[in-house]
């Protein structure tokens, strides 16, 4: 089976990172369903039942997003809520739609990565940071795989750096793309 991609980026069109990642999976159909929240929500309202359905249709469920304020986007935040429903992803009365199932997230971030250790600039590392959605997917009893990470730079507070100095080149892009659907293939 599949494995189903959720993007969440409420501007991919100006992304980067997200961006190539989403034109690499969309070259596999056969492989990967990419399932864009705001494109299918811009509204925000979600379909609880058709995401289900669609969660259930794949073997294996990746969050991607870039990491907003040390977290997900809002929109993210909501799906979690309001799709993980009990008697769906978790409790009883078929609640084990996610048991056993193969979960990974895949997040952008523009902090550069030494920033994030207990020595670093913020003391919390990106496994911390991302430790609640781990015990939600354990929550369900789902089989949560880690994560990929594309780790960026950002600018000093003071410094008058022009935007495209912190973009990624394009060997790195090409390198991080490919690096993550052998992230998502190795699930």
């Amino acid at each position: 089976m599949k494995t189903l991609v959720v993007v969440t980026h409420p501007s991919i069109e100006t992304s980067v990172i997200n961006k190539r990642w989403v034109e690499e999976l969309k070259k596999y159909p056969e492989k990967y369903t990419v399932h864009e929240l705001h494109k299918a929500y811009p509204d925000g309202n979600i379909d609880v039942e058709k995401e289900q359905k669609l969660v259930e249709l794949h073997s294996n469920l990746v969050l991607q997003f870039p990491i907003y304020w040390f977290n997900c986007p809002p929109l993210l935040k909501k799906w979690l809520d309001d799709v993980l429903t009990y008697g769906w992803a978790y409790g009883s009365n078929g609640g084990d739609k996610l048991k056993n199932r193969k979960t990974a997230l895949a997040v952008s971030v523009g902090i550069k990565k030494e920033d994030y250790s207990e020595e670093g600039r913020y003391h919390y590392t990106l496994d911390h940071l991302l430790s609640p959605f781990e015990t939600t997917f354990l929550y369900c009893n789902a089989n949560y795989r880690s994560f990929f990470a594309f780790y960026g730079t950002e600018n000093e507070p003071g410094e008058n750096v022009p935007s495209t100095e912190n973009e990624p080149s394009e060997s790195q892009l090409e390198k991080s793309a490919l690096n993550y659907l052998n992230f998502v293939d190795n699930l």
